[in-house]
């Protein structure tokens, strides 16, 4: 097996795997989370190191592991140059901003959870750009979306960063489904959700029906992330953000996956006139609204937001006008904002640190109180501007070339070389603000503390980034050529155009059109406040934080008087509108058939023994019905019906169901009794004659409904699908019990999903119940008190003698579970039956002093085991969940099998168990709380 087989994913993944490092590290001092990040980030540069030389080989790295085939879903990674460009930064400035980040949080801030929520999105980010799979893609997408969210709303006492951090999720969110469903169509059009074939069908796509619905559903992805127009609006309000999380999400990471995806999915999407106009379009709008509102913004990370904003426009733009070369000017600004941009909000949280504001009409004439920094800053915007010898300069002298070769000689196309110019007036014009009105400009004005220099190494990681904003804009031949020819062949997926990074390329238009920003942008900058004068008095004010609300407002009433008018707080409403709906489904499904409804195959004969089960189901169904007003009694004719269904399946050869539904029965029983206990004794009497006939109506309608569908479908013959895993259950899944092996390995996936689901629950409910506290009664409804004894003795000699006893069978059942009626589920509820009789018995307190497992940690196990049998599945080449196994004989035992699928049954046991007690035993929380009250107040 190859040494870096696994590199790729161990990259991407381990960041999520040191997250909880991360925040377990901050028990032991602040230092130790941003030591145990920076080491995360290092060893998934270390895994890359291996590897890093392929793209540059002209080799693309794919490491695949089969998930879902037949749904043509596969674990699968990429290297190719431009993943490698991506990695590089996504973790390469990570580094940097995890260094800076130690030494901008305060005190007061969680260090923990600070980089804990920074890793997970490293690894986000880090799955995006290696995924070789769309629809995996796809997931890491939604996950930046998620854990941004939380990055955002860090600051959680501060109503900007959960606003902020609301909007960047539902935008970000919903625009990740729209790509989901793109994603789906290109799938469908290629017949494969790998970008290998996907990058090779450009033309079968463009072709295609659905070419534009693709095109426009992975836009919405692409425009929601990379805050484009008209989704522009949520980035500035992000901002709420502490600058670390701005700095790295704003100019290397989040903002740019939808950049990503453009120069990825270029070869395949680009080069039809929907292309041009949708992504040109949105690209030129979103760069001259960005660059001109970025002057007006007072505040310093408000000005570098919404040039942001304007230079993700214009790499946009670039890739909007479909050439190879624009291509590259694209990528190779990609590269240069990510390092003035991270270094300039770097230098926005120094002065907001240091200052105590960002507000550039009070920090001003910084230069002499902050020397280095000031330095550092002039170097950063002035390449953000444009000015030569700086990397800015370089990626615009290309772009203002695409914009005058996209002309083509139309005269009407030469708008674009003025719209693009006036972009840039506007960069000039906000980049001078940012070094003029901060540095010098007069004294600073009504700040809380004097300004001074930060600490030598939070200085550190702008220094870098500034170094780099010099070295590539002096000699970029040797330091970003390579790189940026690997990522322009990926991204075209072929060989790269001829293209120079020369300093100088003679006078020409494009550097004419440099020289006119820079002079126009430094008049606009001198002249600002009758700008600001106009701008105030003659532009409208609208604010889109404003109109995102009212519609999100909207949404929520309308989404209200939906809800009140099929739920109306009652739910023998809400059950109504569900039977009524089902009962009209039925009968427009039997109002299409053409045949008899019932058909002529041969009913089985009904004996005795049947009647009589029938018989009591039915008289206790009525009974139930009739004596629903005392729940007890209701509740124990319940356990009748649920018997009698457990009898019928076991008649009907089912003795896996027949376990399962006595297992379920047993805990559903108790788990109710513990919530009669606050409930009222009796049920309301119901008054209403109209409403007692139409439920008497509807019951009967949708009953005989049911029956008759039931009817139609069982007096039919059909070929079930049974046949298929009898046949295979033995020689595919090593089992004779057809039941388990479909729960382990056949519908193993499906299994893994339930049990998750589970976990999910019991954690919950668990978290709801936590530390309540509710009212229960202390009497009954006679007026007689309660036995003061919750746990008489003969139940707890009985309970504590079986107690071995049942985990004897539980064990009993799970190991004959492959083979003999059984399994991990029917074996959990029976262990967790056991555990809670002890409960019940004994007592919380007496219980928890001998059995002191932490219910969390068993459920943690459980999905940890049934994931890790999958993914060793996937280690050895096969699809996800495949189960293996082998006979073994040993001199006593005899010959006996071994499945890999009891390690999964194994997991879905302990997740049972783990989420049945952790409910169960929350909910006798409450009753013991409650009967400790009832002995204080009645002492």
């Amino acid at each position: 097996m190859n040494l870096f087989a696994f590199n790729l994913p161990l990259i991407a993944l381990i960041p999520f795997l040191g997250a909880p490092l991360a925040a377990y590290a901050a028990k032991f001092s602040r230092q130790a989370s941003a030591w145990v990040a920076a080491l995360v980030t290092l060893l998934s540069l270390a895994l890359l190191g291996p590897i890093i030389h392929l793209p540059f080989d002209n080799q693309t790295l794919i490491q695949s592991w089969s998930w879902l085939p037949s749904l043509g879903l596969d674990f699968a990674f990429r290297l190719d140059g431009l993943a490698l460009l991506f990695t590089l930064l996504i973790l390469l400035i990570g580094l940097l901003v995890i260094l800076y980040a130690r030494y901008y949080l305060s005190a007061k801030d969680s260090m923990g959870r600070f980089f804990a929520y920074l890793l997970m999105f490293m690894g986000s980010m880090l799955g995006i750009v290696l995924s070789e799979n769309l629809i995996q893609l796809v997931v890491f997408w939604e996950l930046t979306s998620l854990t941004s969210f939380l990055l955002i709303s860090y600051w959680q006492h501060q109503q900007d960063a959960r606003d902020g951090a609301r909007m960047a999720l539902a935008i970000t969110g919903a625009g990740g489904l729209a790509m989901l469903a793109g994603v789906l169509l290109i799938g469908h059009i290629v017949g494969s959700f790998n970008l290998t074939e996907v990058l090779a069908a450009g033309d079968q796509i463009r072709q295609h029906d659905w070419y534009l619905p693709a095109l426009v559903l992975i836009l919405l992805g692409v425009f929601t992330k990379s805050a484009q127009f008209p989704f522009h609006f949520w980035l500035p309000h992000a901002m709420a953000a502490p600058t670390p999380v701005s700095a790295y999400l704003h100019s290397a990471t989040m903002v740019k996956a939808g950049i990503f995806m453009l120069a990825r999915l270029f070869p395949a999407l680009s080069g039809t006139e929907a292309w041009g106009w949708l992504v040109g379009g949105a690209g030129m709008i979103t760069m001259v609204l960005g660059a001109y509102t970025a002057l007006f913004k007072h505040d310093l990370k408000g000005l570098l937001a919404y040039s942001t904003i304007s230079h993700l426009g214009l790499i946009t733009l670039l890739f909007g006008f479909s050439t190879q070369l624009a291509a590259v000017a694209a990528i190779f600004h990609i590269i240069n904002h990510a390092t003035f941009k991270a270094s300039l909000f770097m230098v926005a949280g120094i002065i907001d640190h240091e200052c105590g504001t960002r507000d550039m009409r009070q920090v001003n004439g910084l230069l002499k109180y902050m020397p280095h920094t000031a330095v550092l800053a002039m170097i950063a915007a002035s390449a953000m501007a444009g000015v030569p010898l700086l990397n800015g300069f370089l990626s615009k002298e290309m772009f203002f070339e695409q914009a005058v070769t996209a002309t083509d000689g139309n005269s009407f196309m030469w708008a674009i070389p003025v719209l693009v110019t006036i972009g840039a007036i506007f960069s000039v014009a906000y980049s001078l603000r940012f070094i003029h009105d901060v540095f010098f400009n007069g004294e600073p004005v009504g700040l809380t503390k004097t300004p001074h220099e930060p600490p030598r190494f939070m200085k550190i990681p702008v220094d870098i980034l500034v170094m780099l904003c010099l070295g590539v804009g002096i000699a970029p031949m040797i330091l970003v050529a390579p790189i940026l020819s690997v990522a322009v062949a990926a991204s075209l997926q072929t060989t790269p155009p001829e293209f120079s990074l020369a300093i100088w390329h003679g006078l020409n238009l494009p550097l004419i059109m440099s020289f006119i920003a820079m002079g126009i942008g430094a008049v606009v900058y001198f002249n600002r406040h009758k700008l600001f004068r106009w701008h105030d008095e003659t532009l409208p004010r609208i604010d889109a934080r404003t109109l995102f609300n009212m519609f999100l407002h909207g949404l929520l009433v309308f989404a209200g008087k939906v809800s009140r008018l099929f739920d109306q707080g009652s739910l023998q409403n809400a059950v109504s509108w569900v039977l009524v709906t089902a009962v009209v489904a039925l009968v427009f499904g039997f109002s299409q058939f053409d045949s008899p409804l019932l058909g002529d195959r041969s009913l089985l004969s009904v004996d005795l023994l049947t009647l009589a089960m029938a018989s009591v189901l039915i008289v206790a169904s009525i009974i139930t019905a009739y004596m629903h007003k005392r729940r007890l009694v209701a509740l124990i004719i319940v356990g009748v019906i649920g018997l009698i269904v457990s009898l019928g399946f076991v008649k009907f050869s089912a003795p896996d169901l027949a376990l399962t539904q006595l297992s379920v029965e047993v805990v559903t029983i108790v788990l109710l009794l513990l919530a009669l206990f606050f409930l009222p004794q009796h049920t309301p009497q119901e008054r209403s004659r109209k409403r007692l006939t139409r439920d008497l109506i509807l019951s009967v309608t949708a009953g005989v409904s049911v029956m008759m569908l039931a009817m139609a479908v069982l007096s039919r013959d059909y070929a079930p699908i049974s046949d298929f895993f009898i046949e295979n259950s033995k020689p595919g899944g090593g089992g004779t019990n057809v039941v388990n092996v479909i729960l382990v390995d056949f519908r193993g996936f499906d299994t893994l999903g339930e049990i998750v689901v589970l976990a999910l629950a019991g954690l919950g409910i668990f978290a709801l119940l936590q530390n309540l506290r509710l009212p229960a009664p202390m009497r009954d409804i006679d007026g007689r008190e309660w036995n003061h004894d919750p746990h008489p003795p003969i139940m707890q000699t009985l309970t504590r003698l079986l107690f071995p006893l049942m985990l004897l069978v539980a064990v009993f059942i799970f190991l004959r579970g492959h083979n003999l009626p059984g399994g991990g589920f029917i074996a959990g509820l029976i262990a967790a039956v056991a555990l809670i009789s002890q409960y019940l018995a004994n007592g919380i307190d007496w219980t928890n002093a001998r059995i002191k497992t932490d219910m969390h940690v068993v459920i943690g196990l459980g999905l940890m085991a049934a994931v890790i049998t999958g993914i060793v599945a996937m280690m050895l080449s096969y699809p996800f969940l495949t189960s293996a196994f082998t006979y073994v004989k040993w001199p006593i035992v005899g010959k006996f099998e071994i499945a890999s699928a009891m390690a999964f049954d194994l997991g879905v046991f302990l997740v049972v168990i783990g989420a049945t007690v952790l409910i169960l035993v929350e909910l006798g929380k409450l009753s013991h709380a409650s009967h400790q009250v009832f002995e204080q107040e009645r002492s």
